[in-house]
């Protein structure tokens, strides 16, 4: 039952987004439009041309901010409103694996979108990459992505119990992430207290190691080195993955207690 429930939340998340043509424009040619700002900036004072793949990478990695933020951490709320949580609270299979169903489903359907960011930006802007370990960047991608959605799941259930502040929230934690996690700059440009605050984020060390991986200036402009973003990228899996168990659990005590949880606020 578990991994049914897995399968039937992650179908539609992979073949619906391949329906909505239009969503493929706003996951791919909107933030091409970024990435070409960032490098035209770059590039008109002269930085370091490492620092446009920065921006190249970065302008992928926004793909899966944007899907964990809009298809995740809301999906819950948006389910409520539509009449559909009340059917998963009530139906004999976890929440644990609906979620999870939703999130292995985005992230296969974003990380096309991703790859084809980082082809094309790498087409036209030039952008070399050298690589030190294969190894270790698919480890630090995963991770980052395990966490990253374990985020979007403990999120899923506090904007739930929030109601109708979750489209505020996801409006107020867009672009600040963008600042704080270095979408588009080094986070050693920060101060230590900063980008350490900043690396609760799963993107912010994700970001920062696969910089540190793939090209060749890299390591000198880490925050810190790969091996210890690896264990901070575990341990904020675990974190994570727990937490959202812990806030699927209560939620579900809840409706059950209350009897209104499934239902609008008036």
């Amino acid at each position: 039952m578990y991994y049914q429930t897995v399968i039937a939340r992650a179908y539609p998340r992979i073949i619906g987004q391949q329906r909505e043509k239009s969503w493929l424009f706003f996951d791919i040619f909107l933030p091409l439009l970024s990435v070409c700002a960032y490098v035209f900036v770059y590039r008109a004072i002269k930085a370091p041309e490492d620092y446009i793949g920065f921006v190249v990478i970065g302008g992928a990695m926004t793909a899966f901010w944007m899907n964990v933020l809009w298809s995740m951490s809301s999906q819950l709320y948006w389910e409520k409103e539509q009449g559909n949580l009340a059917l998963y609270i009530m139906s004999p299979t976890s929440m644990m694996a609906v979620l999870l169903g939703m999130a292995l489903g985005g992230l296969l359907a974003t990380t096309l979108r991703a790859l084809v960011i980082i082809v094309l930006g790498s087409l036209f802007f030039n952008v070399h990459y050298v690589v030190t370990s294969f190894l270790q960047l698919f480890a630090v991608f995963f991770l980052a992505m395990v966490a990253l959605y374990g985020l979007g799941m403990m999120a899923a259930s506090l904007y739930l119990l929030l109601s109708r502040e979750a489209w505020h929230i996801s409006n107020l934690a867009q672009e600040p992430v963008y600042l704080f996690s270095g979408f588009y700059f080094p986070i050693k440009s920060f101060s230590f207290w900063i980008s350490a605050v900043a690396s609760i984020i799963p993107l912010t060390l994700g970001l920062d190691a696969m910089r540190q991986l793939v090209f060749k200036t890299g390591p000198s402009l880490g925050f810190v080195s790969v091996p210890i973003e690896i264990i901070v990228l575990c341990i904020l899996s675990v974190v994570f993955l727990f937490a959202a168990r812990l806030m699927l659990a209560y939620m579900e005590k809840l409706a059950i207690r209350e009897g209104r949880l499934t239902e609008n606020r008036r």
